[in-house]
């Protein structure tokens, strides 16, 4: 099973955890869990309004073995107007780049965040691999 929460911030909420969301998914191939302004197939989604994050944004995918893997989806744009860190509990945090594809190890649990890069708005998805 992989469990995500997810926690919108701006400006002066930095440190607030209120309007935390969550979803899961059972480790099957195939289950997928996405995140982003699209209500319609993203299981997490942001306001409307902040267009820093794409439709679908990160897409969680389960692989043959069980294992997840997280993706930063391109959109409609060339250049993103956020960036996005990864990082495991204990480990440092590392840029995904755009388009990019992060394994998460079996049992793993970490954090992405998507940081607007015009302005100090971020969403925070935190994720925990039950084995």
């Amino acid at each position: 099973m992989l469990e995500l929460t997810m926690a919108s911030v701006s400006g002066a909420d930095v440190a607030a955890t209120a309007g935390m969301q969550m979803a899961d998914a059972p480790s099957e191939p195939g289950a997928v869990l996405r995140v982003g302004r699209d209500r319609s197939v993203c299981r997490l989604s942001t306001p409307d309004d902040w267009l820093f994050v794409s439709r679908v944004h990160l897409e969680f995918l389960c692989g043959p073995e069980g294992t997840w893997q997280v993706t930063w989806l391109r959109g409609s744009h060339d250049e993103p107007s956020s960036e996005v860190r990864f990082a495991l509990i204990g480990g440092p945090p590392q840029n995904l780049p755009y388009g990019a594809t992060a394994k998460l190890p079996r049992g793993a649990s970490g954090e992405l965040i998507i940081q607007d890069r015009t302005g100090p708005r971020s969403v925070n998805v935190g994720f925990y691999h039950e084995v």
